[in-house]
Parts: C-alpha cells; structure tokens; sequence
C-alpha cells in the first residue's frame, strides 16, 4: 500500500508541478506506430484516437496462447466463460461480444453469429502476432456495423530480421490441480518458420496444437460408469489445431501479401445420464448418448498498399472465410469403451466475401490528409434445426438460409491546424440488404499544450444489426416460449470521450507515464428478450425496447525506473439500463449501478540473468443489473441481481539461455484459485429469474505453467 501511494504522489507531483520535468517525450512512446483506425501508420503520439495498445512484450510475459490468456487483466473488460461449451467470449462497458469487434489486419473475424462480433476467444491464436491495439467507444465510421463499445484489431508479423527465424514451443499447465502428461491438464505446441528470400520477398509458416484435458473438479470422466450424474466433465476438452502462412512482396512504393489461416476445433460432450442396455442373461450395462463438436475456419486474406501515381497512398484488402460446425451424436457402451450409431451433420455454416478499401493523400501539404473508402460484406448463413428451432414469415422450418450484404462508403479528413492542434471529422453510409439503410458520424479532436500534455475529444456513433438468433430462434416448450422476431431493427449508440495523456522524463532517471479517460455511450433501441406474457406459459420475445447509458472514467499510471516497471488502474462505470415492458405495464428503474475495477503489474529485470519477473492483478467490484421475473403470486416484476467482487492474479518468470536462443517461461494464473463468484438473484420465482443465490463461472482455479521456447535466427 506505501508503495502505491508514493507512486500516485509522485505521478500527481510530475503533472502539477512541471520542476522535475525534462523538456522530452519519452523516446519508446514516440516510436510506437499504429495502424487502427488510421489514416496511415503513424506515431500513437500523433493518433487522434486514444489507442492502448498490447505489445507482444506483454503477451509474452503472461505465456498467452490465445486472446483469452491476455484480456483478463486489462481495465473495462471481462472475460465471460461457459464450461458447458469452452467459449470464452468478451464484454466491454457492460455491454456483451456482440457490440465488441475483433479484427485481424483489419479484417473482422468471422463468428457464429456474427462478423467480428461474439468471438470465442480461445479460438483466436496469438503465435504470429506483433501486437494487439485496442479504440474504446463507437467506432462506427471507420469500422461498420457492431463496433459499439469498442474494437480490438490484431497486427501480424510480416517481417524478419534475420534471413531465417525458427520457433519451437512446447507449453504444460496444469487445469487447477489436474496434470497428467496425456489426460489431464492443457498440452500446447507450436512451430514457426519465417524466411526472407531475397530484399523483397518474405514468408512465414506456422502450427499450434492445442490439447485442453478438460476440468473433472467432481466429476468422474467419459469412462464412469456408475449412473448418480458425476460422469463427464465440468469444463469439456477440447482439442485445437491451427495453421497458419503468409507470402509478401514489397519493392518501392508497392507492398502486396497473401495470407491464409486454418482453425479446427473439437469439443466432446460426455452425457452424465447413462440408460440401461438389455444385455441377457448377462448382468445389466450401461450406454450414454454423447455428442462432439466439429468447427473448421478457413480465413483467405490478399492486401495490396503502396502508392498510386507516387503520390496517392492507397490500401486494398479481400478476404474469404468460412466456417463450419458439425455435431456428431453418438451412443457409448461404459463397460466396452466403444462407440455405435455415430451419425454426423452440419448444423451452421457461415460463408463471407469481405472487401475494404482506402484512397488517401489527395493534397500536397501535411496541413490537410483526407481520405475515402469503401467496404462490401456478403454474408451467407445456414442453421440446421439440430442447433435449434427456427422460423421464417411465422413458418417453422427444418434450417435457415440467409444471405446478409451491406455497401459501405465512407470518408475521413484530418486537418492539423497546426503542429500541436488537429481536428478529424468522418462519415459513413450503408446499404443494407436487410434494414433500413445506416449512417454513422464522428469527430476527433487533439490538442498538445506547451507541457507535453495530450489532449483528446471525440464523439462517434455506431450500429448493431441484429444477429441470427434474434431474427429467427423459436423455441416452446410446457413451461417456455421464445422467439426471435425478424421485423427487430439496428441499434444506434452514440459515445463520447475525452482523454488526457502525459509522459515525463525525472531527473532522478524514472519515467511517468499517465493516462486519464471519460467515457460517454448511449444506446437506443437495445435488443433484449423480454417477458412478453406470464399465463398460462411464459412468453419471451426478442423486441427493440431498451435504452443503455453508460458512463466510464478510468486512469492508468506507469512508472519506470532502471529495472522496475510499475503500473497501475482504476476504472469506474455506471450503467443505465430503462426495460419498458408495455405489454407487461411495467419498466425498470433507470438509475445508474456502480461497478469498480482495479488493475495493476509490477516487473523487474535482472540483465545480468537475463530473467524478467513479472506479476499481474486485477480486481472486479460488485456489479447490479435488473433482470425481469415474477412474484410468489406470479405476477411480472424486475428485480435487482447481483454479482459479487473478485479478484485475478498471475505471474510468471522468464528467462533467455545460450544468446537468447532458449527461453523459459514459468508461472501461475489465477492465484487465488477463483472457479466461480456468487450470482444473487433477489427475489423473483415461478419464472426465468428464481430467488436465491447460483454461482457464475469464471475459472477453473490456480493453475501453473512452464513454457520453453526454442529460438534459431541466421543469415
């Protein structure tokens, strides 16, 4: 504690009282470029946006394999995790993965449900990636439909340094206390060649495979055969096989790369009922009905930029994906180990041909950059009514077929008043093949003053098209009716930000970084499923009805000093949310609900080791939300849920051997060994929502790690 309060007072002393200030910017902050939400590559310092980025420094450090590892200890975001499924997806502001786009080299990645939208997170690999950059708020103009809260744009290595630079990995983590060299705990390896053929041409190739055991906590495994519902597995294995490589070509002002990824998952479901099988005059056995997973994700991307006419900057992206899931069903026999009546069927599929496209530098002078462009989605969708029931024009089908296009055009000015002052204003409009046609609008300002300190304002909006599920789901059962409703229309948010960011070089040799945000988002028409009737059977429907307000101040600190490195965070969000159930005749209260995080990461190197020591925390605070339900006598009523506090911590030591050629990296996540926290839901019986308490998953407790990578780089 007596060293985060000395951290403060000397972070407020270097912004108050400029004596211990040395006229510089801090060199490393300067020569940090990114690309997101750009005109062009350019200095962070110059980025009208408030970029935060994730270096692969970072990523290292925590052994991250997937986006999953990364993401739990950065302010504003939430990790959410199902243990019935293994997804793992992200919410921001209070807001779920379907207002959060997640691109690769701008891209957006194709999902379930959604265009960059509602990603699993474990299915995003990070073996080649250089870096993660991340914009909070309604991005709408430069990045289309969905990007509500925020966007998260993944930049992939597409240089070497050397003529040759191979990478062999193989990492062990236990899965809480579980570890068995096959069965138990997680099991990666991964492989990567990159060469440069000549001054012009570069490639790279890569595999990982990921074997994820499964948790057991008090379950017994696919091979129990005593039937009291402990067979199976509490979080399902699941097994993951990438590949990935990218050819480039660059010669003066001309820069093309293709680059192709496969993804393939399977996830086994082990049923802990099992059903008597007549096996007389033998004594009784026992099968259980099983399922499996399948999803295969091919992703093709050409990019070509460079200049036009030497003059005209110009970036051309086309991308083809698709995806895949199968479910096969299958019955297995416990005291024979084997499988019978195996059938296998594709229950979703989605097909997408995506282009963008960007035309800059249209002026002679750096006073004024303006820029147009253009994307083009064609989406084409399939589910199965294995996945689910759905309907079309009120008519209950056997599977759905759709086909989703949007045009966009869109058009961005930066104009630098001067060399300390720019203001950036942007456009977009959609075609839309499904909705009514879309607009978004945002202006940027930046200003530095004599000091060194940046200052950002800016105001966007966006929209969110409603996903499949919300268009088309039907289910009903005695007790249950849902149904998506295809007339839904998009949703609109506007957000609003100001941002102030400061580095400063002490006399005593530390460093100082600061970066203080408010954050604005306003939501109209909010999609939700809402009671819509409570006898004889409860009657959901999915329906435009709910306004969203939220509100974010958030700081980050960082402090350098020879081999230290400190950083600390805090964020605070409220959240409005008004349901108006008019065919109920009840709405919620709109007051805002208060939720607080706190992140923070300390690091020391020892050089003469060639060891890095690294520890992270982050706490999540309590937060509220009122969910509809019903009374003791059955009428509808909203009641306030609670979710309480908790806190994450990991670490890990890293350390380089034989000129940096070995590196071994140990550690621990989840140090205080969290596998779920208490869900209160206060009142409400009969109805969705029950009285009481349930826990929410988040973890599967503190699990350790060692990672040795293998490093050979020549000319």
């Amino acid at each position: 504690m007596k060293s985060k309060i000395t951290l403060i007072v000397t972070f407020v002393f270097c912004h108050i009282s400029f004596a211990q200030e040395k006229d510089s910017i801090v060199a490393n902050k300067l020569a940090e470029v990114v690309v997101t939400g750009q005109l062009g590559p350019q200095s962070i310092k110059k980025s009208v946006f408030n970029v935060r980025v994730i270096s692969k420094e970072d990523i290292k450090q925590l052994a991250a394999n997937n986006l999953s590892d990364v993401l739990n200890q950065y302010l504003n975001i939430t990790v959410q995790n199902s243990g019935s499924d293994g997804r793992s997806t992200v919410s921001m502001f209070g807001l779920d993965a379907q207002y959060f786009k997640i691109l690769v080299d701008n891209i957006p990645l194709v999902s379930d449900t959604g265009m960059g939208t509602n990603v699993d997170l474990t299915q995003v690999n990070l073996d080649d990636v250089e870096r993660i950059e991340i914009i909070e708020g309604s991005m709408g103009v430069t990045h289309g439909a969905n990007a509500v809260s925020g966007i998260l744009n993944i930049i992939t290595k597409k240089a070497a340094t050397k003529k040759w630079e191979i990478s062999a990995t193989v990492q062990e983590e236990t899965v809480g206390d579980e570890y068995a060299l096959f069965d138990k705990g997680r099991h990666i390896q991964a492989l990567k060649i990159a060469h440069n053929f000549n001054e012009n041409w570069y490639g790279n190739v890569g595999a990982n495979h990921n074997n994820f055991a499964g948790f057991f906590d008090d379950k017994k495994g696919k091979d129990y055969s005593v039937n009291d519902g402990l067979r199976g597995y509490s979080w399902l294995p699941k097994e993951q096989f990438v590949g990935n490589g990218l050819l480039g070509y660059k010669k003066n002002n001309f820069n093309i790369f293709y680059k192709f990824d496969y993804y393939g998952e399977e996830v086994n479901y082990y049923n802990p009922i099992l059903n008597p099988q007549d096996n007389y005059p033998f004594p009784e056995t026992y099968y259980a009905k099983d399922k499996r997973y399948f999803t295969n994700r091919f992703y093709h991307h050409l990019n070509s930029n460079g200049k036009l006419f030497s003059k005209l900057n110009y970036n051309v992206s086309l991308s083809h994906q698709k995806q895949e899931r199968d479910l096969e069903k299958f019955n297995y026999q416990l005291e024979t180990q084997e499988e019978f009546d195996n059938t296998r069927a594709t229950y979703q599929s989605k097909e997408v041909l995506y282009s963008t496209g960007t035309l800059s530098n249209f002026f002679n002078t750096k006073k004024v950059d303006f820029q147009l462009g253009y994307e083009i989605t064609n989406e084409k969708g399939f589910y199965d009514a294995i996945a689910g029931l759905f309907f079309d024009n009120l008519q209950q089908l056997k599977n759905v077929e759709k086909e989703l296009d949007n045009y966009d055009i869109f058009t961005v000015a930066e104009i630098n008043l001067s060399d300390k002052f720019s203001v950036r204003p942007g456009i977009r409009y959609s075609f839309q093949s499904a909705f009514d046609n879309q607009y978004a609008s945002s202006l940027g300002l930046r200003y530095i003053f004599k000091k060194g300190l940046e200052t950002r304002a800016s105001i966007g909006t966006s929209f969110r098209t409603p996903n499949f599920d919300e268009l088309y789901t039907y289910f009903v059962d005695s007790n249950h009716n849902m149904q998506g409703n295809p007339e839904l229309v998009p949703e609109n948010s506007t957000s609003y930000e100001l941002s102030f960011k400061r580095d400063c070089l002490l006399n005593s040799g530390g460093q100082i970084a600061n970066n203080i945000a408010l954050t604005f988002l306003d939501v109209d028409d909010r999609i939700d499923m809402v009671l819509t009737q409570t006898t004889p059977t409860l009657n959901y429907k999915y329906v435009n009805i709910n306004k969203y307000k939220m509100w974010n101040v958030s700081t980050t600190e960082q402090y350098t000093y020879k081999n230290w490195n400190v950083k600390v965070g805090a964020a605070l969000v409220g959240i409005s949310q008004k349901l108006d159930l008019a065919a109920l005749n009840i709405t919620s209260d709109d007051k805002f609900l208060y939720s607080l995080q706190l992140n923070s990461s300390i690091s020391y190197n020892i050089p003469k080791w060639n060891t890095l020591f690294a520890l992270y925390y982050k706490y999540n605070g309590q937060q509220q939300q009122f969910v509809a339900g019903t009374d003791e006598n059955g009428d509808a009523k909203f009641f306030l849920n609670e979710v309480k506090p908790y806190s994450w911590m990991d670490t890990s030591v890293r350390k380089t051997f034989f000129k940096n050629q070995l590196e071994v990296t140990a550690g621990a996540r989840n140090l205080f060994d969290i596998q779920s926290v208490q869900l209160i839901q206060n009142g409400g019986t009969g109805g969705a929502h029950t009285s009481g308490g349930s826990d929410l998953l988040l973890g599967y407790g503190r699990s350790y790690f060692l990672k040795l990578t293998y490093n050979l780089n020549f000319n």
